[in-house]
């Protein structure tokens, strides 16, 4: 980690059996329905649900124009930094190469697994997904036709036991997809119930159940699953994020050239009386509620009239410092000048900056820079 990192990670031997790419020409061109599909890709850790999502989605653009995106995966989603639940309208795709998208909508849960508010994670899930039934699955022939009628893929977390059980079995109620894929492994007590685990006995649905197993098998007919380090892959995609306030053809290959970057970056000067600051998950006395940012990675957000609780994320944002007599806050991120003076909004989350990038030293501790950039 400490020489040359790679910010856009590739995955070089992907491999896609048969039954995937039966799977997926199934669910593309031979669906008994003439409105586009809705598939939900559910399955244990580790069994290949994104690699299947990315196949499915370049099977789907030989299709249609656009493919609509929906990740649930707080912990490693595909488009996104971690943190986030998102939707992403998808033009072109490269299957080795996950890379980072601007969503059209996403909501900052600020952790990586739904398990310290179920409640609210479910609420986000469900607000992307009837954002896509009133933008992208409605017909309407006076509607912009680029906007309507697209396929949806729906990727979900790899927690599929306990309470991500009664949230994965809640968001198929909810969504009621055309086709469920459902990843199995060998390991049969780590897989989802047989058939159609999510419906009452006596509702027999309308939905596809498509079960395959995971693309790799040994020998013995067992899954061999790719063990990535969930940590290494989030700070990854951390600082394939923040690398973006710099021109491509900045020379920054190293962790200590993009901590010494970022740390030289000129911040925006945020007003404190501007804005509004939520911590999530977590109380926080109101007299340190300054204080508590310094140094961390808040979710820039777009304050919502109808609920604060469900407001529109534009981005992530670094506090490098804050100025108490001033009243400023001073923040790095690459969202544009334009878009970040509609923020009014910050929410705190436990998404961290790497600690790779702290241990260089005097790099981003809470100290300002001369260059600042206003936000007004």
């Amino acid at each position: 980690m400490s020489s040359v990192i790679e910010f856009e990670y590739s995955s070089p031997n992907i491999y896609i059996s048969e039954e995937w790419s039966e799977a997926a020409e199934y669910i593309a061109f031979g669906s008994p329905t003439s409105r586009p599909p809705v598939a939900l890709i559910c399955g244990a850790k580790n069994c290949g649900k994104s690699t299947f999502s990315r196949h499915l989605l370049n099977v789907f653009l030989r299709r249609y124009k656009k493919v609509i995106y929906l990740d649930s995966d707080v912990g490693q989603p595909e488009f996104t930094p971690p943190g986030f639940l998102s939707l992403t309208v998808v033009f072109k795709l490269d299957l080795s190469t996950p890379c980072l998208k601007t969503p059209e909508r996403c909501l900052y849960f600020g952790d990586i697994s739904s398990k310290r508010d179920p409640t609210a994670y479910l609420s986000y899930a469900n607000t992307l997904y009837d954002y896509y039934r009133n933008e992208y699955h409605s017909f309407n022939k006076t509607e912009d036709l680029d906007k309507i009628e697209l396929p949806l893929i729906v990727n979900t977390p790899g927690w599929v036991k306990g309470i991500g059980y009664e949230i994965l079995v809640d968001m198929l109620k909810y969504i009621a997809p055309t086709h469920v894929v459902k990843i199995n492994i060998s390991a049969e007590s780590k897989n989802l119930p047989a058939g159609a685990f999510w419906l009452e006995e006596e509702d027999c649905g309308t939905t596809n159940l498509i079960e395959i197993r995971s693309a790799r098998q040994d020998a013995f007919n067992r899954s061999i699953l790719v063990q990535r380090d969930a940590g290494l892959m989030r700070d990854l995609r951390i600082m394939a994020y923040f690398r973006q306030c710099f021109p491509r053809d900045c020379n920054i290959t190293t962790i200590k050239e993009l901590a010494h970057a970022l740390a030289s970056h000129p911040p925006y000067q945020v007003p404190t009386s501007s804005i509004k600051i939520r911590h999530l998950h977590c109380q926080v006395p109101s007299d340190q509620i300054f204080y508590s940012l310094n140094a961390t990675i808040v979710g820039l957000a777009i304050c919502s009239e109808n609920s604060e609780n469900l407001s529109w994320c534009v981005g992530l944002g670094i506090v490098r410092g804050i100025d108490t007599v001033k009243g400023l806050l001073y923040v790095i991120t690459p969202v544009p000048h334009g878009t970040l003076e509609k923020v009014g909004l910050l929410l705190q989350g436990f998404i961290q900056i790497p600690s790779c990038l702290l241990q260089v030293k005097g790099c981003l501790s809470p100290y300002m820079s001369a260059n600042i950039l206003p936000t007004s």
